[in-house]
């Protein structure tokens, strides 16, 4: 994990091996910085510029030997793209998917940034974006190489007043809990499985700065609570499920309470309903929304956010064993509900539902469940858009607001009340899949059944579709690295953040 320094000296001073400049336009290509450029190398950039024919599309690189006027190594020269904001500055995207590809592209050795920036989000965007590029995962690799412990240096323009160490410190613990739900989800299957995962969350509490409190129900607790729905899923595996609670409260009592419930499927073979080869290539990602809880709340409590957190952590793997779950098998839920089993590789709104369940009784004032669910929301909104539904208009919307903010991508899906027919069972209370049409919206229908208190009443609650965004299968692009990208811990925390 690299280390964020706020630059104190010039940039003609700074004398590690790369510095990072942004280009913009096009007729001229011109380079733009967070401070001004000393004037020989000014000079020689525009000179060059038009010569190199450097691209300005944003995540574009070029790199420059021994730029006059620079003790630097080499300058990266990064593009902005060419959208403005109302300030005269660039998106928050932009910056961030700039940084992230121009570290990425810097190699080895420090990195120092200067990218214009107009406040404290512009800032906080460069700083998550240098550190998402530099995100490598070597933890199988038998000879691993370097470590990419180095420092990058930012240099800001904000003045004291904007405290940009502060901006700087808080982007740090940002980008180390979304590279710890990376790992998470980069972790091979033998090895992160509901046991070890549980493991890995009490080893991170312990260490982490924040007060944190973790319990686990284990098997014999989840078949003595009535967690139906996860013991029935986790039943085929010899590894059995677990479910953690990951807390978090500021010592302010008078505070909204936030519920997150995490799937956390370590892997998906879709049980006896089987997975054709080709299909289970990544389902060691289907545990990305636990991954997101459990980041989220170790960030909150790190960042003492004006508001408690409990995050549940839905883990199981579901596997084809001699004892697995079949279609057409009822089980009992957490909350009493019976669930008519239709097809056991829709296992993951089975183990939330447990989670809901059990989230409900602590009586948040919100519940929020992050999921890689289902294939139906990636042929909707593409894999880089995740999906945001629910039973509360205003909560959806600031769902969508926060993901806005933390620049990631989201679109707000509706839950039409005559699809929720499709879900009706002649044997038990709910069927917990319909049929092929609107599969994400009949998915978030189930769920809805289980935001719901002791009386019946509806909690306000959220569902995030994560299955597109969660594992980038292609190359690196912007701050984005191929494998798990940590996507929702952003959002979540932005929601957290602004609910006060």
């Amino acid at each position: 994990m690299p280390s964020l320094i706020l630059g104190s000296r010039s940039l003609a001073a700074w004398s590690g091996r790369t510095l990072v400049i942004g280009v913009t336009g096009s007729d001229p290509v011109t380079a733009v910085a967070s401070t001004e450029l000393p004037k020989t190398t000014a000079k020689h950039l525009d000179q060059v510029l038009p010569v190199l024919e450097v691209g300005t599309k944003v995540g574009a690189t070029a790199t420059l030997p021994a730029v006059p006027g620079l003790k630097a190594d080499k300058v990266v020269l990064v593009g902005l793209g060419d959208t403005t904001t109302d300030e005269g500055g660039y998106p928050t995207d932009a910056l961030r998917r700039a940084a992230g590809a121009a570290v990425r592209a810097a190699g080895k050795g420090s990195v120092a940034i200067s990218l214009p920036h107009t406040d404290d989000s512009d800032l906080a965007a460069i700083a998550e974006g240098a550190v998402s590029g530099d995100y490598t995962f070597t933890a199988h690799k038998s000879a691993p190489g370097e470590t990419q412990d180095r420092e990058i240096t930012v240099f800001s323009s904000l003045g004291r007043e904007s405290a940009p160490k502060d901006v700087l410190d808080t982007a740090a613990t940002v980008a180390r809990n979304v590279a710890w739900a990376r790992d998470l989800v980069n972790t091979a299957p033998n090895l992160l499985y509901p046991q070890s995962f549980t493991e890995q969350v009490q080893e991170v509490a312990k260490a982490s700065s924040g007060k944190l409190t973790v319990k686990v129900l284990d098997d014999k607790a989840l078949v003595e609570g009535g967690f139906g729905g996860i013991v029935g899923v986790g039943q085929g595996s010899s590894r059995p499920p677990r479910i953690v609670t990951l807390s978090y409260a500021p010592r302010s009592k008078k505070v909204p309470h936030v519920a997150l419930v995490g799937k956390g499927i370590t892997f998906d073979t879709g049980g006896v309903c089987i997975k054709p080869s080709a299909g289970m290539t990544t389902m060691k990602s289907d545990m990305a929304g636990a991954a997101a809880v459990a980041a989220t709340v170790v960030a909150a409590a790190e960042l003492e956010l004006p508001v408690a957190v409990t995050g549940y952590l839905c883990l199981a793997e579901n596997m084809p064993g001699g004892n697995a779950q079949r279609p057409g098998d009822v089980v009992t839920m957490r909350n009493g509900t019976t669930v008519e089993i239709i097809d056991t590789d829709a296992e993951g709104r089975m183990v939330l539902a447990d989670g809901m369940a059990l989230a409900a009784e602590s009586d948040p004032d919100q519940i929020l469940d992050v999921a890689t669910l289902t294939g139906a929301c990636v042929v909707a909104l593409g894999p880089k858009i995740f999906g945001v539904m629910g039973n509360d208009d205003e909560l959806r919307e600031a769902i969508t607001e926060a993901a806005d903010r933390a620049d990631e991508e989201s679109w707000p899906l509706p839950l039409p009340a005559d699809l929720r027919s499709g879900l009706d069972s002649a044997v038990a209370d709910i069927a917990h899949k319909g049929d092929r049409w609107g599969g994400a919206l009949t998915a978030g229908l189930f769920l809805q059944e289980f935001a719901k208190d002791a009386d019946g009443e509806s909690i306000p609650w959220a569902h995030l579709d994560i299955a597109g965004p969660s594992f980038n299968e292609g190359g690196p692009w912007g701050h984005i690295p191929k494998g798990g990208t940590g996507v929702a811990v952003g959002t979540l925390l932005e929601h957290l953040a602004n609910l006060v």
